[in-house]
């Protein structure tokens, strides 16, 4: 799963990303609303934190654009505790969930699994086909109960698949969403992965479709 972080306080953008980075998940960042706002409309995100008090361009006129535009990522707005007025005009800009300043990381994760989640047409915080379940809260995989040791990358490909269980991911469309913009990225490590992940879960639920990409489905 790939994320945007839109966070011009440079302590506060660094330890989001770390604590992203950490919990799984592919991160940019921009530190201003116009390359914010060119990153959502150009690169795919899963999700967006959005910060409201932005140099250059606001963050409620980024999200507004990003809408107008047909960006749908989930967002998820960070505002100035007691601030109710902006979390109104966030939410109907057209933000999916806020998280006032100051904040529990933990909180912020677990909205973000949530939105994610809900976005994928997902309504438990476990994902499971053919013996093996996601746990998205905390990032771990079982097959019939035992657990399974993946990489981080591994992680991202098979959580993407399991996100979009039932459909056709192309290995161009899992690239872009396991890897950061300024990772060196290569679409044949794909192949790796997937072969990896066959023999690691040892059931059959990730299939190739030939001349498309993979999906997850029931053995």
């Amino acid at each position: 799963m790939r994320l945007l972080v839109v966070e011009d306080d440079p302590a506060l953008s660094r330890q989001l990303a770390g604590r992203l980075e950490s919990a799984g998940y592919a991160v940019d960042v921009a530190d201003n609303g116009e390359d914010g706002q060119f990153l959502g409309e150009t690169e795919p995100y899963d999700a967006i934190v959005l910060d409201l008090g932005l140099p250059r361009v606001d963050g409620l006129s980024v999200l507004r654009n990003w809408r107008a535009r047909g960006i749908a990522a989930p967002v998820i707005i960070l505002t100035a505790r007691g601030a109710w007025t902006e979390k109104v005009q966030g939410i109907d800009a057209g933000a999916d969930d806020y998280l006032a300043k100051p904040f529990s990381m933990e909180e912020l994760l677990a909205r973000i699994r949530a939105l994610i989640r809900r976005s994928k047409g997902h309504a438990s915080a476990e994902i499971a086909c053919g013996g093996v379940v996601l746990d998205t809260r905390s990032g771990r995989v079982t097959v019939d109960g035992q657990p399974v040791d993946l990489t981080a990358h591994e992680y991202r490909v098979l959580a993407y698949l399991m996100h979009r269980m039932g459909q056709v991911v192309s290995r161009a469309e899992l690239t872009e969403h396991i890897y950061a913009q300024d990772f060196d990225r290569d679409s044949n490590t794909i192949e790796v992965f997937i072969g990896r992940l066959r023999r690691k879960l040892g059931v059959d639920v990730i299939k190739t479709v030939r001349g498309l990409g993979y999906k997850v489905e029931e053995p």
